[in-house]
């Protein structure tokens, strides 16, 4: 007959436990995962079988009552940390859906808004189209097991029990800015190339005011709005694996910033 000690039995349930807590705060804002499309339950489901799966590969957990107020603390650190996890890679598509809309914007399509089942909003439809160009680029470069593996092993870097240090939170805060820069740097060929056409036109009005600017401007701007939108999709590959692979370097040496 085995005898099973309390300490034994708590140790084997925190092994699970905590990793459990921190996958599923990940999952429920990462992409592909962290979508309206796939049920709570789905996603709940899902860290719970990895953690198990993890568990060998994973450093000893600390063995905390879990009806005590320390196991509670831990569960909540533990979901912050997985939350800033995924809000990262959340961060990394959003570059790519706020550079669509910023094309948006200029082509004239602001008005043509599609709905964004994933995030549960509408969008412009080139922010869309972006936004599924970059998941099944995600997909196809194994991306959501490489971000799997990367918040299995963060609990070498952040061990159950520490919290985030201030660089680390200062990294994740300084990302919003990073997201609006990338995707105006991603979205300027574009932007610079429908300004001059915007002044060209206004210069014509000038010149020849008895010109309908309005009937000619709309379908020229949107003409070069898509030979724009074709010379940007051709480099959409080669930059969002890049910041792809920046963001996940990130994630795994988060703590050393």
């Amino acid at each position: 007959m085995l005898d099973i000690s309390a300490a034994q039995l708590t140790a084997w349930l925190g092994q699970i436990w905590w990793p459990f807590f921190r996958l599923s705060a990940a999952m429920m804002l990462m992409p592909i995962f962290g979508g309206n499309g796939v049920p709570v339950r789905v996603r709940i489901g899902l860290a719970f079988m990895i953690s198990i799966l993890a568990s060998p590969l994973m450093p000893a957990m600390p063995s905390v009552d879990p009806l005590s107020l320390e196991a509670l603390l831990l569960a909540a650190q533990q979901m912050v940390i997985g939350g800033l996890m995924g809000l990262m890679l959340e961060l990394l598509f959003a570059v790519f859906t706020t550079m669509g809309q910023i094309l948006s914007m200029q082509m004239g399509l602001g008005m043509a808004m599609m709905n964004d089942p994933i995030n549960g909003v509408s969008i412009p439809a080139l922010g869309k189209y972006y936004q599924v160009y970059t998941l099944l680029l995600f997909l196809a470069l194994d991306g959501h097991l490489i971000a799997l593996d990367v918040i299995v092993r963060s609990f070498e870097v952040w061990p159950v029990g520490n919290m985030p240090s201030q660089d680390a939170l200062y990294s994740v805060i300084m990302r919003f800015g990073w997201m609006m820069a990338a995707s105006l740097l991603l979205a300027l060929p574009a932007v610079c190339a429908m300004l001059l056409v915007n002044g060209s036109f206004g210069m014509m009005n000038r010149a020849a005011p008895q010109l309908n600017v309005f009937a000619l401007g709309f379908p020229m701007t949107m003409m070069l709005g898509l030979i724009c939108l074709l010379i940007t999709t051709s480099g959409i590959p080669e930059n969002f694996t890049r910041l792809c692979s920046e963001t996940l370097q990130l994630m795994a040496n988060m703590e050393a910033r």
